[in-house]
């Protein structure tokens, strides 16, 4: 076959590639890998097709993927119209936290029904945030979405991919349940503040992960139709504008802790979502010096991490950020990885910091309220994957997280331990 007769061949692959506006590579072939923004869409083509010859290693993690899959298929969907009151702006449509670590300082009275003032305990999570709010609604829409389009695209099984479209149909799309795209009330504090710029971390923890969940059900998924991908990329884009243009959100881009990394991961993310590919690269360029020379020492630690009573939780925590980063950099053209600050501060440093306590050579040597060893499992595979010797050497020494290491699958780090604000 001649190159001029074969344009019938790559051309649909290239417009596959063009108007999905996401960050993977194109590939010349019939079936393209998934236009992921943080996972290697080629990678998990690979991994599947080792699944489908027989891998029996991946045939147990899929095993447990599909535990965690099955779970969610008699839950949700979820929306943020159902909550007791809605925002203090009055929209039922509009998205709700509360702020984690502030706790009433007086006993609720008819007078004062909050109990204010409300007062900061750093590290002591309220369990007030857990109900009459949209958090933990959120979380489970998120960590549905991504277990269950994960779950369809490995086994093929539709029912995964159905209740992932309902899922995200629900929170996202649909006029009478769909959440709004900003986060005007995230984290708010009672008789205090109406929402707070440090709210947005409610998402740029791990909203990446449905914009990767997207990109599995866009490659074909049943009951995910045009009109989904088409809606939920205006959404995307909706919502990166506020992101970027509202003051929450420049007050949060300018954040010197996990807060600004989290907020640079979801910058880049949604970015490579919805096309702007330059704002994507820009941010991870930017991220070297803006994030790495003055948050990491040149020992490898995180100053402002440390100083937090859950400091172990806290550096493993921006870790993910930094390393789901570097993921979205590999896409547009960066190598996060291989910058070194002036004192030779890196994130292959930063990761070797928390070798000896993610290995149980040692103890964590700084404050921590509940000290949760697989917390590292994800950053220590993201470093050895990236190339770093000693991290390599400490995988096999991990301590599985609940629900058993899924980094063979989905190898993108995620937040192990429960805690988040």
């Amino acid at each position: 076959m001649s190159a001029r007769s074969r344009w019938w061949v790559v051309l649909p692959t290239a417009l596959a590639a063009l108007t999905t506006g996401l960050c993977a590579p194109v590939a010349a072939q019939t079936a393209p890998p998934p236009h992921t923004a943080v996972l290697d869409g080629a990678r998990l083509q690979e991994t599947k097709a080792r699944l489908d010859r027989g891998d029996p290693q991946l045939r147990r993690a899929v095993q447990a993927l599909t535990v965690r899959a099955d779970k969610w298929l008699d839950q949700g969907p979820w929306t943020v119209v159902d909550k007791p009151r809605p925002a203090p702006g009055g929209d039922v449509h509009d998205y709700l936290s509360q702020a984690p670590y502030w706790w009433p300082s007086q006993a609720p009275t008819a007078d004062n029904p909050w109990g204010c003032p409300y007062v900061q305990r750093d590290g002591e999570r309220n369990p007030e945030v857990d109900s009459g709010t949209d958090r933990q609604d959120v979380e489970k829409t998120f960590d549905s979405a991504y277990d269950l389009s994960l779950a369809w695209y490995y086994t093929g099984e539709k029912r995964y991919a159905r209740k992932a479209g309902q899922v995200l149909r629900t929170w996202f799309l649909d006029p009478a349940t769909r959440m709004n795209p900003h986060l005007d009330h995230a984290q708010f504090i009672p008789c205090k503040y109406d929402g707070r710029a440090i709210g947005i971390i409610d998402f740029s923890q791990s909203y990446t992960s449905v914009l990767d969940a997207l990109a599995l059900l866009d490659t074909g998924a049943p009951g995910w139709s045009r009109k989904d991908r088409t809606k939920m990329r205006e959404w995307n884009t909706d919502f990166l504008g506020w992101l970027k243009d509202s003051d929450f959100g420049k007050q949060e881009a300018a954040a010197t802790n996990n807060h600004g990394t989290f907020y640079d991961m979801l910058l880049a993310g949604l970015a490579c979502a919805t096309g702007d590919k330059a704002l994507a690269r820009r941010t991870v360029l930017d991220a070297r010096g803006k994030r790495i020379a003055p948050q990491i020492a040149a020992d490898g630690s995180q100053p402002q991490e440390l100083t937090r009573t859950r400091s172990w939780h806290y550096s493993t925590f921006d870790l993910v950020a930094y390393t789901r980063l570097a993921a979205i950099g590999r896409h547009v053209g960066v190598d996060l990885w291989a910058y070194r600050g002036p004192d030779g501060q890196s994130l292959f440093k930063a990761v070797d910091y928390l070798l000896p306590a993610a290995t149980a050579a040692a103890a964590w040597p700084h404050p921590e309220l509940e000290f949760l060893r697989y917390a590292a499992t994800d950053v220590v595979h993201a470093a050895a994957d990236a190339g770093d010797t000693r991290a390599r050497r400490a995988v096999p020494l991990l301590e599985a997280p609940p629900g058993g290491d899924l980094w063979a699958l989905r190898p993108a780090a995620e937040q192990l331990d429960s805690i988040a604000g």
